[in-house]
């Protein structure tokens, strides 16, 4: 196979359509589709699945992308050395769950790095997909927390993706709720004292469970229950309909200054935040530029 095929690959994957990714990449569909089954056939398994609504990839088609990515990430560092004696262009990738501190320290890693080219990518996604991104090696880093409530099933799940969890810092859980909020003067709170308003959780899609989810004590039953997608969406439920979430309680200004305060979660339990990899790889100099920024935010 070729590194024109691969790149082929990589667009289709990521337009997750033939057609769509024929007209980026300024090609015909038939043309693209032979190069798909080209690239398949000589790979021995099958990259895409094909339904009405575009393509997907298979668990097989993952795996190969990441190494597919890998291949043309460092044959454009070649060029980039060696051809147009330009400084090489770096790429850098963290998948993490919705944390505000994980999005400042990436703002650290940008100013810090201070290179021209580059092309960094923060993505705020599900716990699973974390696991499959670093696993796929989208990712270079991926960041999650384990409790006690989930530790025995996400260890399973990096182990059996070759994946190691490297610990930062444990946080005890706390209440995030508007500053206006009927609890809001509380010194502590009680899982109990929490029933009564709407409980804010992120989306997990097929892996909805207390294994998966962001927030501790996730199967704790709720009257009312709303599930988002994003950070800013949480904020808005908890200042427009006295919603809660339970997080680690660091940096818990969030995106609304002082409208959302932190009040601690009286329950045992803890957060030990940390970031995964692949067994085989190591902390490159802006993994650990990165990391060192995270660890500001360890609790005092």
């Amino acid at each position: 196979m070729t590194l024109q095929q691969l790149k082929y690959m990589i667009t289709a994957a990521e337009a997750g359509s033939i057609t769509e990714a024929a007209k980026e990449l300024f090609i015909s569909q038939p043309s693209l589709s032979g190069a798909v089954k080209e690239v398949e056939k000589e790979a021995g398994i099958s990259i895409f699945t094909r339904c009405r609504a575009g393509i997907a990839l298979t668990k097989e088609g993952m795996e190969f992308l990441g190494y597919a990515r890998q291949v043309v990430q460092q044959m454009e560092l070649l060029e980039s050395k060696y051809i147009s004696n330009q400084p090489a262009k770096q790429r850098f990738c963290i998948s993490t769950q919705h944390y505000t501190f994980t999005a400042n320290a990436f703002v650290e890693l940008v100013q810090r790095f201070g290179q021209e080219r580059f092309e960094f990518i923060l993505n705020e996604t599900q716990t699973h997909q974390i696991i499959m991104d670093v696993k796929n090696r989208f990712s270079d880093i991926g960041i999650l927390y384990f409790s006690n409530g989930n530790k025995s099933v996400l260890q399973k799940s990096l182990e059996e993706n070759d994946l190691v969890f490297y610990e930062l810092f444990a946080a005890s859980p706390h209440v995030f709720l508007c500053k206006d909020h009927p609890l809001a003067n509380q010194n502590s709170l009680k899982l109990k004292d929490l029933q009564p308003y709407p409980k804010l959780s992120f989306v997990q899609g097929n892996y909805e469970s207390d294994y998966f989810a962001e927030e501790l004590f996730s199967n704790e039953p709720a009257e009312k229950s709303i599930k988002v997608s994003d950070r800013a969406a949480i904020v808005n439920f908890m200042i427009g309909l006295d919603g809660y979430t339970i997080s680690s309680g660091i940096f818990p200004k969030y995106l609304q200054g002082d409208d959302i305060i932190s009040i601690p979660l009286d329950e045992d339990e803890m957060m030990r935040i940390g970031y995964i990899l692949n067994k085989d790889a190591e902390l490159t100099e802006l993994g650990e530029i990165y990391i060192d920024a995270l660890k500001k935010y360890r609790p005092q």
